[in-house]
């Protein structure tokens, strides 16, 4: 991996072309998942427009853009279900495109996943490539491309626009530019709850900077001999001098910068709730989201094989195999980054999401969209696949091809069916 230290061009026409095959594929891949989302809609009489833009937390976004916030709904069983939970950047920028063209919100909403989506793919290449080489940053925006929930991408959703921030973000910090790691941080904070993954991974790295920075001095400046006579000063060199300062003072900057967004919106979910600091919190209980380890998460698996009154159905038994195998599947990828030694903030970035979303007690069928901007975990089969593509092209590709016919045809029936709660 390059020094962190290095300045190296994220964008430009140099940066796009070697970006492209990742991006191409990964729009090609999209670009199938909705033209068979369009045919299985179709054929049943239903609207994929209406799936991808008017249902589900689509709903709720699109209304915080055309009315603000303060709607809820009530259940019969008291809970109360506030817009409040959802953070305002996907919102505010459905309300500018519709200001600024003919769009509906929900069409916004759509166009700003869509152009999310491509800037998400191409800040995982750029991760992926700063740490891996270009092959396997290619091949793992191609993974993240095949995901089974990858419909969420093209969703009026905010995984996209999410992970594009978190990703960009990060990619700022392993090339040292806190000042817009902090500034992306703080955006994604904007963005949902799980922000607080990129702040953590900022302050992470931004923390181990300045310990090992402050070591080195210390390395520096100290002698084996206090009595040995001190070699000649060398001439001050000012302007390294300088440097250095504006970089410690851009990497505070950034540490500042990163949690403003998250802490600035639920500040002020609090004072509008009238109930302090943690009135977010009482906001999310209204929905029964909550913290509870995993303990309402591992319930729910386990009654996949409680014995009913003939024994457990075979559908609830395979049912809790699967999230069983997912789990422990998921658990070993985040060993094999550590074990590869994967970036800091990447490991930490992953690591808050797996708690976050494996952790929650209620919703247990959104956590496969939750846990999509966890996208170091996809490095691991992105190596295998592209040591596979340089070995057997064809090979590779065929594998590609089929996850993507797969993927595309699981999201046309998910969203048909029960869809992303």
């Amino acid at each position: 991996m390059t020094d962190p230290g290095t300045r190296v061009a994220p964008y430009g026409p140099a940066a796009l072309r070697r970006a492209a095959p990742a991006l191409l594929g990964y729009a090609a891949v999209r670009a199938l998942g909705l033209l068979v989302l369009a045919g299985w809609s179709g054929a049943r009489d239903k609207s994929a427009y209406t799936l991808l833009t008017a249902r589900w937390d689509a709903l709720w976004y699109t209304r915080v853009a055309e009315l603000g916030y303060g709607y809820e709904v009530r259940l019969p069983n008291g809970d109360v279900h506030s817009n409040l939970a959802f953070f305002p950047l996907l919102p505010w920028l459905e309300r500018l495109l519709h200001a600024l063209t003919p769009l509906s919100y929900g069409a916004a909403g759509f166009v700003v996943s869509l152009g999310a989506s491509l800037a998400a793919a191409w800040g995982i290449f750029a991760v992926a490539d700063r740490v891996y080489g270009r092959r396997v940053g290619v091949c793992a925006v191609l993974v993240w491309a095949v995901l089974p929930v990858g419909i969420v991408q093209s969703m009026a959703y905010s995984e996209s626009l999410f992970t594009a921030l978190a990703a960009w973000s990060l990619y700022a910090v392993l090339t040292g530019r806190w000042v817009t790691a902090g500034l992306l941080a703080s955006l994604a904070g904007l963005t949902r709850p799980v922000g607080l993954a990129v702040v953590a991974a900022v302050w992470a790295a931004g923390v181990v900077s300045f310990v090992r920075e402050r070591g080195a001095a210390r390395g520096a400046g100290a002698r084996p001999d206090d009595s040995a006579p001190r070699p000649p000063s060398p001439p001050a060199r000012p302007r390294e001098g300088a440097r250095g300062g504006a970089s410690r003072a851009a990497r505070a900057a950034g540490l500042l910068l990163a949690p403003t967004g998250a802490a600035g919106y639920v500040l002020w979910v609090g004072h509008r709730t009238g109930k302090g600091p943690l009135g977010y919190l009482d906001v999310q209980a209204g929905w029964r989201n909550g913290f509870d380890g995993g303990l309402a998460f591992a319930r729910f698996v386990g009654a996949k094989f409680t014995p009913g009154p003939s024994g457990p159905a075979l559908p609830s038994v395979l049912a809790g195999v699967a999230l069983t195998a997912g789990v422990a599947a998921l658990i070993w990828l985040y060993v094999v980054c550590v074990r590869r030694r994967q970036p800091l903030p990447l490991l930490v970035h992953t690591g808050v999401v797996l708690a976050l979303a494996l952790c929650a007690s209620s919703y247990f069928g959104s956590k496969p969209r939750l846990l999509m901007p966890a996208f170091p975990l996809l490095f691991p089969p992105a190596q295998a696949l592209a040591a596979l593509a340089a070995r057997r092209p064809v090979r590779a590709a065929v594998i590609v091809g089929g996850v993507a016919v797969a993927s595309a045809v699981y999201g046309a029936w998910w969203l048909n069916g029960s869809g992303p709660p």
